[in-house]
């Protein structure tokens, strides 16, 4: 009789933590500002300005730090990760390119394979007069507050205290 009980229960946990599966699967998300390929084809170096490449792919995901002689349109499919971190599976930057009259010069299309790693500094800048050792962490209070202070509140301020 007891092996009887134990089969619903059992089948209840495997079911229950079948259903956590679907929790795991990674969501594939589309991000940025996607340009397709026949768009891209119609960009004529030489020929079309910044006005005309707006018109025809909106305005970019990024320009150029120093001048507008460049725009980045921008785009990747991430999917979430354990923890829920973000992974990039795809990415693609088309770069255009523009002279100094604001005609297109050039454009390439970037992937993953033509990305740089960066590794972050790890420096940290000091900030003067933050340096304290352990005992004056330890007693840097002393002193600070007058014998009848009363923990900052002024005597006869009102309150029940």
């Amino acid at each position: 009789m007891r092996a009887v009980r134990t089969r619903p229960a059992a089948a209840l946990a495997v079911i229950g933590m079948l259903g956590g599966c679907g929790i795991v699967e990674p969501t594939v998300d589309p991000r940025g500002h996607r340009v397709e390929t026949h768009q891209i084809d119609e960009i004529v170096p030489g020929v079309q300005t910044r006005a005309d490449v707006a018109a025809l792919l909106g305005s970019p995901s990024v320009t150029a730090p120093f001048g507008d002689d460049a725009w980045f349109y921008v785009s990747s499919v991430t999917r979430n990760r354990v923890g829920r971190t973000q992974a990039v599976d795809q990415q693609t930057v088309v770069a255009i390119r523009f002279d100094d009259r604001g005609v297109v010069q050039k454009v390439e299309t970037l992937g993953l394979d033509d990305a740089t790693d960066v590794t972050p500094v790890s420096r940290v800048t000091p900030t003067p007069g933050n340096d304290r050792n352990f005992f004056q962490l330890l007693f840097g209070n002393i002193g600070r507050f007058s014998p009848g202070d009363g923990g900052g509140r002024t005597p006869g301020a009102g309150g029940p205290f």
